[in-house]
């Protein structure tokens, strides 16, 4: 009976808590983009664009946005480390994906990796955040113009928006973070998620 109500307690008062994998293919700028993140939410320096190196394996992020702890999952994008993403899929409350937007000549590359992704039933529901990044360099396509080079008709069901970042420079990133957040609050997923942990501590 105790773990009943330590249970409902724990749910009822602690803060909501989301699981959220940064992917993307190598050098799109997942790992800076964390590192801002936890500059402008925890007040804490990040590290210099010029000091971060490749992930391979996992970087992790912790951040409290309002009422809301969000833990980011940052995963390698080379292409042998891309069969590791899905491992993290099913407790995922959440994707960002991050595009190089000054890159064209490896949106094929960044195309085919979403595609892959999104087809994975383990993902199924989860709101999805495609960004833009790199707009602080001139040569950067808009988020209409990849919209419509990443034509992803899969999305139509799927709770889904495209914004425009520059992980640099801290661009859009808090304007990106609140549109997730209100999706993973509102996504069935979440609530799905909800009750798995819920029958896993009663």
């Amino acid at each position: 009976m105790f773990s009943l109500f330590y249970g409902l307690w724990k749910y009822m008062f602690s803060k909501m808590e989301f699981h959220v994998l940064i992917l993307g293919i190598d050098k799109a700028g997942k790992t800076t983009l964390l590192e801002k993140l936890k500059a402008q939410y925890s007040n804490l320096e990040g590290l210099p664009p010029d000091r971060i190196v490749p992930t391979v394996g996992l970087n992790i992020g912790r951040v409290e946005v309002s009422n809301t702890k969000l833990v980011f999952w940052d995963l390698g994008g080379q292409l042998g480390l891309r069969s590791i993403w899905e491992k993290y899929y099913e407790e995922a409350h959440a994707v960002i994906y991050v595009v190089d937007a000054a890159c064209p000549s490896r949106f094929e590359d960044s195309k085919s990796a979403l595609d892959k992704v999104l087809r994975h039933e383990d993902l199924q529901g989860a709101p999805l955040l495609i960004l833009a990044n790199k707009q602080d360099l001139e040569q950067a396509i808009s988020t209409d113009e990849l919209a419509q080079y990443l034509d992803l008709k899969t999305l139509d069901e799927r709770v889904h928006a495209f914004k425009s970042v520059s992980a640099f420079d801290g661009l859009g990133i808090k304007e990106s973070v609140n549109w997730l957040v209100d999706a993973m609050e509102r996504s069935k997923r979440t609530e799905t998620l909800r009750l798995r942990a819920g029958s896993s501590v009663v």
